[in-house]
């Protein structure tokens, strides 16, 4: 029971710590910390709601999870209470997983047929080397995610971006397809029906990290002013230029998260996961 009690009060933690996340703003100023906050609080909310169902369910068996589970397997007099609750528990990890898998196909598909549209309708141009360029008379910039990642731009946003603007867009696109931010965002829009904040949260920080790198590059000045040229978002499947007034906010702010306020939030993230993982594995 100890264990069970361990768990429920990790699972409090996180639905408290997620509560703060999502309006804090010093992510902002560490926004690969806070990605990796909010993948931590994930695995670890799952981990435990799945952990807590087993351990209340092997209970009886007084052993480390590995072996009561063992035990339970080979019972043939556990009790259906016993059953019930260590069968939701796997049923979380497997609903967790089916969720994902599922997710990756579908957004998979409609990156297949982006990608066959693309190579009608796409095509290069010297002005740009590795992007594909659209006709549309509207400011788009996206990254395909993929094997291989394309970076896709509309005619619109050539004819509206001055050089160092085009450069810092393209610096955004690729920072996406090298940091495979798609897989990062993956099990937040599986969940975004339950945490449909959270999801939006991350996607956010996804676009901060990007303009982060874009911004070791070129000038930030040319990356904020060609934010406010984009007025469409990316397609489905696609990563491009969203939220862009908090994006500007930050971009102008240019501060950076205290080394003792990033490496308190990951110590504490890491103490956070473990939790369930002792008890599942140990």
């Amino acid at each position: 029971m100890s264990a069970a009690l361990h768990l429920v009060i990790t699972l409090g933690i996180c639905v408290v710590m997620a509560h703060f996340l999502v309006r804090a703003r010093w992510v902002w100023q560490a926004p690969g910390t806070g990605i990796a906050l909010w993948q931590m609080l994930a695995a670890t909310w799952v981990l435990s709601l799945a952990g807590m169902l087993i351990t209340l369910g092997l209970d009886p068996y007084d052993a480390p999870i590995p072996r009561a589970l063992a035990a339970w397997a080979g019972d043939p007099l556990s009790t259906v209470a016993a059953d019930v609750l260590v069968l939701s528990g796997l049923a979380v990890l497997v609903a967790f997983v089916t969720v994902l898998v599922t997710s990756w196909c579908a957004v998979s598909r409609i990156r297949r047929r982006h990608r066959d549209v693309l190579a009608l309708v796409g095509r290069t141009d010297e002005v740009v080397p590795g992007a594909l360029v659209i006709d549309h008379p509207a400011a788009v910039a996206y990254c395909l995610p993929g094997t291989p990642s394309s970076v896709v731009l509309s005619t619109g946003a050539l004819h509206s971006l001055s050089t160092a603007e085009l450069h810092a867009v393209l610096a955004h696109e690729h920072s996406h397809a090298r940091e495979r931010h798609d897989l990062v965002l993956l099990p937040f829009v599986a969940l975004r029906r339950c945490a449909p904040r959270v999801a939006d949260a991350v996607a956010l920080l996804i676009e901060m990290r990007a303009d982060e790198r874009a911004c070791r590059e070129h000038s930030p000045e040319a990356l904020a002013s060609a934010l406010h040229r984009f007025t469409a978002g990316p397609p489905a499947g696609a990563l491009g230029i969203t939220a862009a007034s908090a994006r500007l906010h930050r971009i102008a702010d240019r501060g950076v998260a205290p080394g003792w306020l990033r490496c308190g939030a990951l110590v504490s993230g890491l103490t956070l996961v473990s939790t369930p993982l002792s008890f599942l594995v140990f």
